[in-house]
């Protein structure tokens, strides 16, 4: 018995250890098909572990508040910026007009005159009538061969085109007026 003993038990011992060998890698394959886990490429997602949640937010345990409070963030990032560009638009407005200012105000003294006062209104008019009046003057005995004298003129003598009361001051007026004619009146006379 002891022959056919042995023989029993390594047949049994043969068929066991054929059995686990033949059982173990279906046990082993069959572990992972469980609901998704113990695959690595569902654990491990972009180099982090997505059981957990998902470090981009698209997960179970999203943040919500982190996310109301950024589009806050955001929101008033985005008005500061566009409260600091109207600003800047702003100050930049400011810029111009106060050089627009000082740009008309030196024009106004830019034009070779002394200024004695009086409105801007009466300055202009009187200079601007008495270099009209001048010129005109000056072209005409020019053209006449005339000699270069604008204080026969009758227009310099009255010096009073284009003035009106309302204006200001009559002989400051004049004075003004007398200036322009001057000048129009060489301007004229040399052909400009």
């Amino acid at each position: 018995m002891t022959k056919t003993g042995n023989r029993s038990s390594l047949t049994k011992a043969v068929v066991l250890a054929l059995a686990v060998f033949l059982l173990l890698p279906a046990v082993a394959f069959a572990q992972g098909r469980g609901n998704g886990r113990g695959k690595p490429t569902d654990v491990f997602v972009n180099g982090h572990d997505a059981r957990d949640g998902r470090t981009d937010g698209r997960g179970p345990n999203r943040d919500r508040d982190r996310d109301y409070r950024d589009d806050d963030n955001y929101q008033r990032d985005r008005r500061d910026r566009d409260r600091d560009r109207d600003d800047d638009w702003d100050r930049d407005r400011d810029r111009r007009d106060r050089r627009d200012r000082r740009d008309r105000r030196d024009r106004r003294s830019r034009d070779d005159y002394p200024n004695y006062g009086g409105s801007y209104q009466l300055r202009q008019t009187a200079l601007n009538a008495g270099y009209n009046e001048g010129q005109k003057e000056g072209r005409r005995d020019g053209e006449r061969r005339e000699r270069f004298d604008f204080r026969d003129e009758n227009a310099y003598q009255n010096a009073s085109k284009d003035y009106n009361s309302r204006l200001g001051d009559r002989e400051l007026y004049r004075r003004y007026f007398r200036m322009a004619f001057e000048t129009g009146y060489r301007d004229g006379y040399e052909g400009y």
